[in-house]
């Protein structure tokens, strides 16, 4: 099968390391990748929020599978374009993925079937936002309605902090659709342990696709400013039989009978952000692609192979491919983390450009794998390219020996540019004793 992979984070990375796993074969393109890639993909420059560039390449290629890493191209349009031409493409349609691409479309989904949400009120300019707040008060959650690359959310503890991110919203444009419209929601802060849940469709079946917990905050203790994720565990400690079960019951199968009901069908995989209390699971947002870095831990996990997964919820589905009610989907049972490394900086100004040195000897240990999120290489240099840069992932029976496994393999790399959280998985090590 060949695959063009679209993406060049540390997902990305992640998913290309599964798919070049996979026993099946055939070649594997990633367009653009990045530089920890390399040897695993054939890369290819390309726009991947362009549907025309995207689909020449597709065509060009011969690609049997398109599997979109990010969220941009779906809103782009991508997968529409690629499901129109007759390319297989693993990634909801737009309208689909407006699960992610509005929050407010997700609430009015939610209040549609009655699935179980925090409530929240919606404002396009900031006036009337910051008169809801008045009357509302702190603590509050602050949104960007639209794509934010997972920073357009602020938990405001006081109403000085909550009105300084409204005015940012408006004032910045921070998730404007493609008019150029902004709005805001302005949410109920929910209490609980946050939970990330996955789960694969092909727009009638649903399997269940793992779990896991990460940290947004950008330092040790949960504080600072909420990021794009700096680490992540799987599987979640959190998610008994009887949670999954009210989050499929309540919250997954509902979503989904809406959006056929309205004639939108949502394929592909679906990322659940949730806070649970007291067993009772809440949606606090829906993602219409694997999450950043929870992927590297579910990707290291995983014990069958995923191209087959992922064109069983392919529309229109490959030639050959089984139905995902058929697919083995099989975990090794073991437990995941992944450390980021990021940008002395992140998430505010960074430098880029720095050199980084160690990853050969950091990867060496069995079950250790080093995903590159933000780098570039210039002959046999790894340089920093981006924000989040390198994901230290590391598998092991435990979850504490993974978290060991994990720090030892990033204390051997050599960057003093970079940063990185000391305290991945504290909540569950504590719990775990």
């Amino acid at each position: 099968m060949n695959i063009l992979l679209l993406g060049g984070g540390g997902r990305e990375h992640a998913l290309a390391w599964a798919l070049s796993r996979d026993s099946g074969g055939g070649l594997l393109v990633a367009a653009p990748g990045n530089g920890g890639v390399d040897g695993l993909a054939e890369r290819r420059a390309v726009d991947i929020e362009d549907p025309g560039a995207v689909l020449a390449l597709a065509q060009e290629i011969g690609a049997d599978l398109v599997v979109i890493g990010p969220e941009a191209p779906l809103a782009a349009g991508v997968s529409d374009a690629l499901i129109a031409a007759g390319v297989p493409c693993f990634g909801p349609s737009r309208a689909a993925a407006m699960l992610e691409i509005s929050k407010a479309f997700t609430k009015e989904i939610c209040a549609a079937c009655g699935a179980p949400t925090a409530a929240s009120a919606r404002f396009g300019a900031a006036a009337p936002a910051l008169a809801h707040l008045s009357q509302a008060g702190a603590p509050i959650v602050v949104k960007a309605d639209g794509l934010a690359a997972g920073k357009g959310v602020v938990v405001a503890e006081t109403e000085a902090e909550a009105e300084s991110a409204i005015r940012a919203i408006f004032d910045d444009a921070v998730g404007a659709d493609a008019a150029g419209a902004v709005s805001a929601l302005l949410e109920e802060k929910l209490t609980g342990d946050e939970l990330s849940y996955f789960v694969l469709t092909d727009g009638e079946t649903v399997r269940p696709f793992g779990s896991a917990q990460d940290h947004k905050r950008a330092f040790d203790g949960d504080q600072g400013p909420n990021t794009g994720g700096m680490g992540a565990y799987a599987p979640a400690p959190l998610l008994t039989p009887a949670l999954e079960e009210r989050i499929l019951g309540e919250i997954i199968h509902p979503v989904l009978a809406e959006m056929r009901r309205r004639g939108t069908p949502y394929r592909g995989v679906l990322y659940a952000g949730l806070m649970v209390d007291d067993g009772q699971p809440k949606l606090i947002e829906f993602n219409a692609r694997f999450g950043d870095p929870e992927a590297q831990v579910l990707m290291l996990r995983l014990a069958s192979d995923l191209a087959p997964a992922l064109a069983a919820c392919a529309a229109p589905r490959p030639a050959g491919a089984a139905a995902l009610s058929d697919v083995e989907i099989a975990w090794r049972n073991e437990a995941a983390m992944t450390v980021v490394m990021a940008a002395q900086g992140y998430p505010g100004s960074y430098a880029k450009g720095e050199a980084i040195r160690g990853l050969d000897e950091a990867a060496s240990a069995p079950g250790v794998e080093i995903f590159h999120a933000g780098t570039r290489r210039e002959g046999d240099a790894v340089l920093s390219a981006g924000g989040r840069v390198l994901n230290v992932t590391a598998r092991r029976p435990k979850l504490r020996e993974a978290r060991d496994a994990a720090y030892a393999a990033l204390a051997q790399i050599d960057w003093p540019g970079g940063f990185h959280r000391s305290d991945i998985g504290w909540r569950a090590l504590d719990d775990e004793g």
